[in-house]
């Protein structure tokens, strides 16, 4: 069995990247064997696997198991050390926090501690709501915690227990990225962060300098005080007494990772890369950052709402019309990674279900897959037994105009999972392959 693709560089039909956050996982933690995209009910992508093509893809190469961020710039062909300002400002220009030259800013989790560093839960058990980590953010903010390093810091909270903490010198130059990770579960290359797993203590590392420079001497030592010095101020916070009284996690500890400053040289975007205007459709801050990075069409939607059911279909319907009017869209669903983060495969399993159902299914009803190509994908594999992002292979399914399975006739039905996606026509890619499949060639006129 084979697969009819053209590869070029410009989109000659509309095309559309859809993205589902963490999707991939590994078989051993179903009961039945199967990966929770194995064992979920999915007619709607498995109806596209029968008529498409199916591969797999390492998102950015062997051994690397990439934060969303990373995973997201490799699909859409960029180099997420080179080309990536760092995950702080793209959450920071995804809340559109007004960074200048100098500033720094870097991803901040709100997380449970035991008050000495080590970490009992790096989410505060996803019950942190926006409001209670707003007011936590403002109560930080108001310390002036870097007020005598002539530092202004601000905490900017995002969705959940998510943040930003922004770094503006007042006095005494420039700050520096070039800091490593007090977050203990990622690493940070260049621009790019990378997730470590299956940590039996974590504890917040010490921040420090990746260079020679003052400037990151400075900048690590900042951090550090930071760190320090919030957690007295989160200890006595009335969010906290409340939460205790109520017998819920608390938000006593601050994770940072990913620092970044606003790039000198910005990658070229999207249209001048490809030839073609681009649109996104995204649910967080991060990937709303990577549009505004790469000059896509900002189409932010949002987290999803508790109303799953309309959340998708809203999402499906966004999705076709901006198909519509750009030549190229990317859509990001964060749905399957939380529940991967959280070693919960039968939620896993519902949430594809649920994206099958209300996003797939709305989405393909009178779509004529002869006019457009679809890719689907993940950003990286979240595996429900190590709680964390992982190097694994993502599955690929590509469907659409110039696409065919051979022997449609004869071929049994496709079932859109990691084992027939590892044995598919489209065989193993990278990241940086996938618009390039994708992509339809102009044909040529004659002269």
């Amino acid at each position: 069995m084979g697969v009819s693709i053209a590869q070029g560089r410009n989109f000659a039909v509309p095309s559309a990247l859809i993205i589902l956050d963490g999707l991939a996982d590994r078989p051993k933690v179903a009961p039945n064997g199967a990966t929770p995209l194995e064992s979920a009910r999915t007619p709607n992508l498995d109806r596209l696997a029968s008529s498409g093509a199916l591969g797999e893809v390492i998102v950015i190469g062997p051994s690397i198991a990439p934060e969303s961020d990373a995973g997201v710039l490799a699909l859409l062909g960029y180099d997420p050390i080179r080309d990536s300002p760092g995950r702080g400002v793209l959450e920071a220009w995804g809340v559109e926090v007004p960074l200048v030259a100098g500033d720094i800013a870097l991803r901040l989790n709100f997380a449970s501690g035991d008050g000495e560093g080590r970490i009992l839960d790096s989410r505060v058990g996803r019950a942190l709501t926006t409001k209670e980590a707003s007011a936590l953010a403002l109560g930080l903010t108001g310390a002036n915690l870097l007020g005598p390093e002539g530092i202004r810091a601000e905490v900017r909270a995002t969705v959940g227990h998510r943040g930003i903490l922004w770094l503006h010198p007042v006095e005494g130059g420039p700050l520096s990225p070039a800091i490593s990770n007090p977050d203990p579960f990622y690493e940070k290359v260049g621009g790019m962060g990378t997730s470590r797993s299956g940590l039996e203590s974590p504890t917040v590392r010490p921040c420090t300098p990746t260079d020679t420079s003052a400037e990151a001497a400075r900048t690590a030592r900042a951090v550090d005080l930071f760190l320090t010095r919030a957690r007295g101020i989160l200890a006595g916070h009335s969010i906290n007494a409340r939460r205790a009284m109520s017998g819920k996690k608390l938000a006593n500890e601050l994770l940072v990772r990913g620092a970044g400053t606003l790039p000198p040289t910005p990658p070229p975007p999207f249209s001048e890369k490809y030839g073609a205007a681009g649109a996104a459709i995204t649910e967080m801050p991060v990937e709303r950052g990577i549009a505004h990075l790469l000059g896509l069409e900002d189409l932010y939607v949002g987290p999803l709402a508790p109303d799953a059911e309309a959340g998708y279909r809203s999402r499906a319907l966004s999705t076709r019309q901006a198909l519509e009017r750009f030549p190229f869209v990317y859509v990001h669903l964060k749905g399957p990674d939380e529940p991967g983060h959280d070693g919960d495969s039968e939620a896993k399993r519902v949430v594809i279900e649920s994206i099958d159902r209300w996003f797939f299914g709305p989405f393909l009803e009178g779509l004529d897959l002869s006019k457009v190509r679809i890719a689907i994908t993940a950003d990286h594999a979240t595996p429900c037994v190590l709680r964390g992002h992982s190097a694994d292979p993502v599955p690929l399914l590509l469907a659409g105009v110039r696409i065919r399975r051979e022997g449609d006739k004869e071929a049994s039905p496709a079932k859109f999972g990691e084992s027939e996606a590892a044995r598919g026509e489209l065989g193993r890619k990278t990241g940086k392959d996938v618009l390039g499949l994708l992509s339809v060639p102009r044909p040529t006129v004659a002269p």
